[in-house]
């Protein structure tokens, strides 16, 4: 066996069987820029392997997960031809995904919208002002979907937002609403409880069920949001589920 499916505890890449029909690629324990760049790129190689049986492909934070066919694909068989993938380059280093999208968002920071973007600022050691100016200069990868639908965790923001969540849930936030933790940063596709403390608002309908593709953002895209006053967002959302946000190809 090769060190890929051979490996020792500790050692990264992992790869591992998830029950009868599942086979996990882990690159980390916790979240890192380059992990994350080697499960978003892993995914997208395997795609373009395009193996028999395998039925389903998707990436985490730091991981890359397929689900394969057991009646008709043999597991071990499956599970060499990946390692072979994995132990081919370091993908860490590698190229992320072509078709990806540079989003442009607008967001009102602070306000009654956005309560808690003081309390995370001194959290963060800066003033409001500062925080804002650090969050928009930010270019955010979409580092996964997950929690509720076609919801991004985004990240990573500089290392003084490596701020904890709370201790309590704030009830309930909106649709749109931008929140931090952890160096990271979720835009909330649905009206949900959530630790994450919210800095600003946007406008912007992630999950749409009724389009053929129901999720906007895909991991890899990359965001910035752009400040702008209430008067603003109030017009923006009420023009549609876009809120303002526009898109570009990243070369």
């Amino acid at each position: 066996m090769d060190s890929a499916s051979e490996h020792k505890p500790g050692e990264f890449p992992r790869i591992a069987f998830l029950g009868l029909d599942g086979l996990l690629v882990s690159f980390g324990d916790r979240l890192s820029e380059p992990a994350n760049r080697a499960a978003l790129a892993l995914r997208h190689a395997v795609e373009r392997e395009s193996w028999p049986g395998v039925e389903e492909t998707t990436a985490s934070l730091v991981s890359t997960y397929l689900r394969f066919d057991a009646l008709a694909e043999d597991g071990a068989g499956l599970r060499a031809r990946l390692a072979e993938l994995v132990e081919s380059r370091d993908w860490t280093t590698a190229e992320l995904p072509t078709g990806r999208k540079l989003w442009r968002v607008p967001a009102v920071f602070g306000t009654d919208l956005a309560p808690q973007l003081e309390e995370a600022a001194s959290l963060a050691g800066v003033s409001m002002d500062d925080a804002i100016k650090e969050i928009a200069a930010s270019r955010l990868r979409v580092q996964t979907l997950g929690f509720a639908p076609g919801q991004p965790y985004l990240g990573e923001l500089p290392e003084n937002w490596t701020i904890p969540r709370q201790t309590d849930l704030t009830p309930r936030v909106q649709v749109g609403a931008l929140c931090v933790a952890i160096r990271q940063m979720t835009l909330f596709s649905v009206s949900t409880p959530t630790g994450w403390r919210q800095v600003a608002q946007t406008a912007l309908r992630l999950f749409r069920p009724e389009a053929e593709a129901p999720f906007l953002l895909r991991p890899g895209d990359e965001v910035l949001f752009q400040p702008v006053d209430r008067a603003a967002y109030e017009r923006l959302r009420a023009e549609g589920p876009d809120g303002g946000a526009v898109a570009e190809a990243i070369p």
